[in-house]
């Protein structure tokens, strides 16, 4: 069976949204949960759940990294957080990965030295999944673990994508694309053009330069970028999302003129809305680290603890680290990083 610690007291909402998101994760996917925190509250949020025959215990965390701590105060000062206590259970193989909703910054600084970073991996990148408008989802990587990147951490970056892709989502050759300001070669910073010149000789299935509105289009499958340049495009993207959610919202409501017009608008604006919800896809898995690490956004709801758990246990499942280590370190990359 495979264990998921989940840090139970890192979300906006913590720790309603983490017991919930686990119970069901650990009824629908079968895998064990450990929830990290304060006894106490989990218990008492325990017990509004049925969870008979279910796999869920609590492992105690005296102390909780608050959203308004600096990334490096939690590391080093609150050493017995729920996020340093789920990633030593993953550190000592007591899980198999780990799950937070708590501090993006705190929260990848602890896996980061906690953990550690694979032997080939200089640099982690942050993951995210995004809707595509052909049904699938485009992975972005980095989107925040690096504000500064080198060539050769964007190159480790497009290995680790791939390799992410192609175990998780059963695409034999993923189409891997840089980010850039034009698809032609000589568009870009200097970053940009030396990576697009060092991935044209990767034995990857690169497809070269890609602008900002190519992400959504569905003709690729991975988008390498540095990690600024990918958050503010995360970012804005989500931005973009939720405002055309409130457009359409208001249009349904103002120009719906039968009830079963709008009843039937009202279904297509929530498969809409479920079609870009974040909590769809759970969270972003930090590649490169030692132990499956996945990142939920802070006003996590149940249902995205739930999917981020299923995004972990299907890392785990498909040995992700494993596979990285092994296909990086025979590449060139490895060496220069």
């Amino acid at each position: 069976m495979i264990t998921i610690a989940v840090d139970a007291m890192g979300g906006d909402h913590a720790p309603r949204p983490e017991v919930e998101g686990s119970v069901l994760a650990a009824r629908q996917f079968g895998v064990r949960i450990l929830l990290v925190g304060q006894p106490a509250e989990l218990r008492r949020e325990l017990a509004k759940h049925s969870v008979k025959g279910l796999s869920v215990e609590v492992v105690t965390a005296t102390e909780v990294i608050t959203m308004t701590d600096s990334p490096t105060h939690a590391f080093r000062k609150k050493k017995d957080s729920s996020a340093h206590v789920a990633a030593r259970l993953v550190r000592q193989g007591q899980a198999d990965g780990m799950v937070s909703a708590g501090n993006t910054g705190a929260v990848m600084t602890v896996a980061r030295f906690v953990l550690g970073t694979l032997p080939s991996v200089q640099r982690p990148a942050l993951a995210a999944q995004l809707p595509t408008g052909k049904g699938g989802v485009t992975v972005l990587l980095d989107v925040g673990a690096n504000v500064d990147s080198k060539v050769a951490h964007l190159l480790q970056f497009a290995v680790m994508g791939e390799i992410y892709y192609r175990l998780i989502f059963g695409v034999r050759r993923p189409k891997v694309a840089l980010l850039s300001i034009g698809e032609e070669e000589m568009k870009g910073n200097e970053l940009t053009q030396e990576v697009h010149g060092k991935l044209k000789e990767f034995p990857l299935n690169f497809v070269g330069n890609v602008e900002g509105r190519e992400i959504f289009s569905g003709n690729v499958n991975v988008v390498v970028s540095d990690g600024f340049a990918g958050n503010v495009a995360l970012k804005v993207s989500e931005g973009v999302a939720q405002h055309i959610v409130v457009l359409l919202k208001k249009a349904l409501q103002s120009t719906m003129a039968s009830k079963v017009g709008y009843a039937l608008s009202r279904n297509a604006y929530r498969e809409f809305r479920k079609s870009i919800d974040y909590a769809e896809t759970g969270g972003a898995p930090l590649l490169g680290v030692r132990g499956i690490t996945v990142i939920g956004h802070g006003g996590s709801n149940a249902n995205a603890i739930k999917n981020a758990v299923r995004v972990a246990a299907e890392m785990a499942r498909a040995r992700l680290n494993e596979r990285i280590e092994q296909e990086l370190s025979a590449l060139p990359v490895a060496v220069e990083a």
